[in-house]
């Protein structure tokens, strides 16, 4: 039988349209929208060491970077992300806390400003990742590649650390790095629950207070016009620095806010009533859950969150009441959705990990809570890989409110368990009994904060 060549190209046709993917939907955020400057570092070289500052193509346009080698060198490299650096249209790189002593120990250093601010990780992993590749070249060939390279990273650059070292991480970045072992600090180690926290609290306060938004999103403008009145109900001024609880509506915001947090903890009354962490979260207020444009769909939703302020087995009737007079909020679908040939928007934090990680949080943190120790926690062990993560808990109030030597000490925990000592101690962050007891986080905690009691 002939076939005819009409009929040969018709099947032609038909096998092509069923093997070729659907093209994906064409994704926009006011974040594409927006545009930065790289500013070259000008830090100085410290005594013996190399430094090299410039400027690097990066994800989204130019990013500055500093790396810097000691004429002891190891051979190893410590990629350094920062934090949270604000919306603004400067990049700047941010030197690391512990440069002096990875210098004087013989590692090289390197940090990317990203070449985006907001809250940024897909930029800041991607960036990162290809300053870590491109040491050779940016060293003018003088040093060989290095032998290892580790990564450690604060608050939003915790995320990034945390991220980087993942399998889906690894499997789908434009740029691949295999690091050897990650330091998150106050890390954001849960990529959707920081922005269910930011969500939650303002909504919380706001419906306490009697003000509560009626539409989502309020628009943020609004919401803080009303900041003034959500306070005055919930707080007195204590001092400037600190705010005390109302005795009504205060102690039941204080109380849902525990938690939301992560439960019974020592420090935790410390954080709450910081005045600095309280405006951080409440000026969130009115957001839309795009993580200020870096989404193209809301993330955020509370439709099946019940908030409680007492510790019974069921709420109250007043618990009730609240809960059915609150705004319900329902997510968009998929709003952080995989992304072609890079890693997505908000990248994940899975606990699919194959190398160490050591993270170290306050358990005061009121902007990134120590809840994200436990899920973390929690989705490291689910993974099966629960042998190679330890954390630490300090007993402080701030963000990143770390000493030199709680910092010194982790990371040389890290780097002698990497290279085959034994597995360093760490806490346990999940046992409601353990995390409540008044010594909780004395092992780790190094020096006296302020207002914070005594390790008994």
């Amino acid at each position: 039988m002939r076939v005819s060549a009409a009929l040969l190209s018709a099947l032609a046709l038909s096998a092509c349209t069923r093997t070729q993917p659907a093209p994906l939907p064409t994704e926009t955020r006011l974040h594409d929208s927006r545009t930065f400057t790289a500013i070259v570092p000008a830090l100085s070289a410290q005594p013996g060491a190399d430094l090299y500052q410039g400027k690097l193509p990066g994800l989204h346009g130019e990013a500055s970077y500093a790396l810097e080698v000691p004429a002891n060198w190891n051979g190893q490299l410590v990629m350094y992300a920062h934090g949270y650096a604000g919306e603004g249209k400067d990049l700047r790189v941010q030197a690391p806390p512990l440069r002096a002593l990875w210098l004087s120990q013989g590692y090289a250093w390197a940090a990317s400003s990203y070449s985006a601010n907001s809250y940024d990780v897909q930029a800041g992993v991607e960036d990162t990742n290809a300053l870590a590749n491109a040491f050779v070249s940016l060293t003018g060939g003088k040093y060989a590649a290095p032998k290892k390279t580790l990564i450690v990273g604060v608050s939003m650059g915790g995320h990034v650390a945390g991220a980087a070292v993942e399998k889906e991480t690894q499997a789908t970045a434009k740029n691949k790095t295999a690091y050897a072992a990650a330091l998150p600090l106050c890390g954001v180690m849960d990529e959707e629950y920081e922005f269910q926290w930011l969500g939650d609290y303002p909504l919380v306060a706001a419906q306490l207070a009697g003000l509560g938004p009626k539409t989502f999103p309020q628009g943020q403008d609004t919401y803080r016009v009303l900041l003034p009145d959500i306070l005055a109900t919930t707080f007195s001024s204590v001092g400037g620095a600190l705010w005390q609880e109302n005795a009504t509506q205060g102690a039941k915001l204080r109380e849902i806010a525990r938690n939301l947090t992560g439960g019974a903890r020592p420090v935790f009354d410390l954080g709450f009533r910081t005045a600095q962490w309280q405006q951080a979260v409440l000026s969130t207020g009115g957001a839309d859950g795009t993580v200020t444009g870096i989404l193209p769909r809301n993330l955020y939703g509370n439709a099946g969150t019940t908030y409680r302020w007492t510790p019974g087995a069921v709420p109250t009737e007043a618990e009730k009441t609240f809960n059915a007079g609150i705004l319900r909020v329902t997510p968009a679908a998929d709003p952080n959705p995989a992304r072609p040939g890079t890693v997505r928007f908000l990248p994940r934090v899975n606990g699919d990990i194959s190398v160490p990680v050591l993270t170290v949080h306050t358990t005061g943190d009121f902007y990134v809570p120590f809840k994200h120790q436990q899920l973390y926690r929690a989705v490291v062990n689910a993974a099966g890989n629960g042998e190679r993560l330890v954390q630490r808990a300090v007993r402080a109030a701030g963000h990143c409110e770390f000493t030199p030597a709680e910092l010194v000490e982790a990371f040389t925990d890290l780097v002698k368990w990497e290279a085959g000592g034994a597995k360093p101690a760490g806490d346990d962050v999940t046992t409601p009994s353990v995390v409540a007891e008044a010594a909780y986080g004395c092992r780790f905690t190094r020096g006296t904060r302020a207002g914070v009691e005594a390790c008994p």
